[in-house]
């Protein structure tokens, strides 16, 4: 049996539990391979958007929960900082559940001594604040293509194409307003970390993973749980990984993007 590796920290985010895009198996996954000493968990973890329309809870999103709660239990420091899917737990923020703790931001020191910035990051996508409907459109839109991407992924399979290809992606890295709002959020969300003098913001809400510079600060998202399997570790010497947990863990891919 190979060693399990351990990390300093994991961020996640966009896992919305409650519907069936959701990835909860590959989760468990990663989540079994990377034991840490802190957790935090970046927003959009349980989506009552969708569960609003209709609800998908399987045996392995439970299990994903009991999960979380039992790493929280047994010693590990577990920070849940909602968004605007899981927005109903902003009023619980300051409170602690099952050993967990919900916070509106938060303030992490890394290994190395930079201090970033921990939010989810709709406050800085100006559709969802002042154009919700437009949001939940496009939400539904967005996971519909998802689901597609499911059944693309089954008949890549049996005609024996490798890897994994995300039609959601393919989709966002074709349209130009797509990339935009994203080049705008990623603007947006470094300048205001910058101001409040951080050296970083770690975030989630666009479900594109990525670590950067911008302007100086230290850019970083964690990706989703629907699409892409993304998340950012903490080594021991505060090097920050974006880690896409695409396939089995034999296969598992690594991609190291040091800050």
């Amino acid at each position: 049996m190979r060693p399990v590796p351990s990390v300093k920290t994991i961020f996640l985010s966009d896992i919305h539990l409650g519907t069936r895009a959701c990835q909860a198996d590959r989760l468990l996954d990663f989540l079994r391979e990377h034991p840490a000493e802190k957790l935090f968990l970046i927003g959009d973890i349980v989506d009552f958007w969708a569960m609003s329309r209709s609800i998908h809870w399987s045996p392995p999103q439970n299990t994903v929960v009991q999960k979380l709660l039992r790493r929280a239990r047994h010693g590990e420091e577990v920070v849940f900082i909602p968004g605007n899917h899981d927005e109903a737990l902003r009023d619980y923020c300051g409170s602690v559940f099952g050993d967990i703790r919900l916070e509106q931001e938060w303030v992490h020191t890394t290994a190395d001594g930079r201090r970033f910035l921990l939010v989810h990051g709709d406050e800085f996508d100006q559709v969802t604040r002042y154009h919700r409907w437009v949001a939940v459109l496009g939400d539904m839109a967005y996971n519909l293509l998802v689901r597609i991407n499911h059944w693309l992924s089954w008949v890549r399979r049996r005609l024996g194409r490798p890897g994994y290809w995300s039609l959601a992606g393919y989709a966002k890295s074709k349209v130009k307003s797509a990339l935009q709002f994203v080049f705008d959020f990623e603007a947006s969300v470094t300048a205001a970390a910058r101001q409040r003098g951080f050296d970083g913001v770690i975030c989630g809400h666009i479900h594109c993973a990525r670590i950067a510079e911008v302007d100086g600060t230290t850019y970083v998202n964690c990706g989703d749980w629907v699409d892409s399997c993304t998340a950012i570790v903490e080594h021991r010497d505060g090097s920050l990984e974006l880690v896409r947990w695409t396939e089995p863990v034999a296969q598992a891919s690594l991609l190291r993007a040091a800050a």
